[in-house]
């Protein structure tokens, strides 16, 4: 329903969530373009890196996410700390940064990041699927590789 005192007011909030989105979209884009520059073994950016991530974070918070056990949830960010929805507690940017540090590694040696317990930090099921979203950990690497049966 239109806003009888502003006609086309609701155009441009949804010009204005387009926008958002177009920004978000820009910025994992761009982290995943770092993150696959630094995957390739060119010169570690890891601060721009971060950098990056934080940045994007900031751009999704209010979105609505998904834990693997299908619980939903908002996160906000509130100068180096993350605050989701379900938690009393906070997320720290270096928690953060630990998490991303471990899904690099396994990223690295081409293993599966295949659930939040392989991020090994305080608040990875809420980052786990974050990660997955902006594009940290790309989907294909969530699935556990069968085992080779020999032939």
């Amino acid at each position: 329903m239109e806003d009888q005192a502003y006609p086309g007011a609701g155009d441009g909030l949804e010009q204005r969530d387009r926008q958002l989105e177009e920004r978000r979209h820009q910025a994992s884009e761009r982290l995943k373009d770092a993150i696959a520059r630094e995957l390739a073994g060119e010169s570690p950016e890891e601060t721009k890196t971060g950098t990056l991530l934080w940045n994007v974070l900031i751009l999704y918070q209010d979105v609505p996410f998904v834990t693997s056990k299908n619980l939903k949830f908002t996160y906000s960010i509130r100068g180096y700390e993350m605050f989701v929805s379900r938690k009393d507690k906070s997320i720290t940017r270096s928690t953060v940064n630990l998490a991303f540090g471990m899904a690099m590694k396994l990223l690295r040696e081409d293993l599966p990041v295949s659930g939040p317990k392989k991020l090994g930090t305080f608040g990875a099921s809420y980052l786990y699927p974050i990660f997955i979203r902006v594009g940290v950990i790309p989907v294909e690497k969530t699935k556990k590789r069968k085992k080779q049966e020999p032939s």
